[in-house]
């Protein structure tokens, strides 16, 4: 069950779940701000916790109304689309097989059957993204596990409305926005790295920092970056 509580300029929507640890977010396109709570925790400390975050939230806010969006995608002959930050013109191909995308030169050509609809077309694009980035992750994880000493178990790549990725610690697990797919490579790997880094320290605490500092020096300038390039409405920041 979601509660709204107040905050004077803005709202927040609560949410208690079975955690341990308060999280809050704030979300694209409008900055919605939601709070994921322990369920142990009353609301006039979660209405405090978030009065503590007012600027980091206003902060967020900014940055999503004036980051550079992009144009919503029709999947129609020459609309540009992108893998590991270079751009391709697509070429819509249809005939009676199996789908599939494949690269030539500077052309994304995506076969679909006769009178495939939109989402058709985009569920091709996306599950060929998704394999895309599950590629890619491998050997990466294999390169930041021999260095940072900690075992991913499994990986998940699937659509993410608010993150770039996420981690589980208890089961080992992260999962990746396929549209890391469309960013370039160095995004991907900070983002791995910044979730590997979580099996190491669960919150963004002080210990985390000096995690990300010892074995991604720059990942600042990586973290920026990615936020800086164009994002749909379902994108986020870290």
């Amino acid at each position: 069950m979601t509660t709204r509580i107040d905050l004077g300029e803005f709202s927040a929507d609560v949410v208690k779940k079975d955690i341990r640890n308060i999280h809050l977010s704030v979300h694209p396109p409008n900055g919605k701000v939601r709070i994921s709570a322990p369920m142990r925790m009353d609301l006039g400390t979660i209405r405090v916790f978030a009065i503590t975050k007012l600027a980091w939230i206003k902060q967020q806010q900014k940055k999503l109304r004036s980051q550079e969006r992009e144009t919503p995608r029709d999947y129609i002959d020459r609309e540009s689309h992108y893998l590991w930050g270079r751009r391709y013109l697509i070429e819509i191909i249809e005939k009676n097989a199996s789908p599939l995308v494949e690269l030539k030169h500077k052309r994304m050509r995506l076969q679909i059957r006769p009178g495939a609809s939109e989402l058709a077309k985009q569920t091709v694009l996306h599950d060929w993204y998704r394999a895309q980035v599950k590629q890619a992750a491998a050997p990466l994880i294999a390169k930041w596990e021999r260095l940072m000493h900690v075992k991913v178990s499994g990986i998940l790549v699937r659509r993410m409305k608010t993150k770039w990725g996420s981690c589980s610690p208890d089961l080992a697990t992260i999962r990746l926005n396929l549209e890391l797919a469309r960013k370039p490579p160095d995004c991907l790997e900070y983002v791995l790295v910044h979730e590997m880094a979580h099996l190491l320290e669960r919150t963004h605490n002080r210990r985390f920092v000096a995690c990300m500092d010892k074995f991604m020096p720059k990942w600042r300038f990586h973290r920026d970056e990615l936020n800086r390039l164009p994002v749909s409405h379902q994108d986020w920041t870290y």
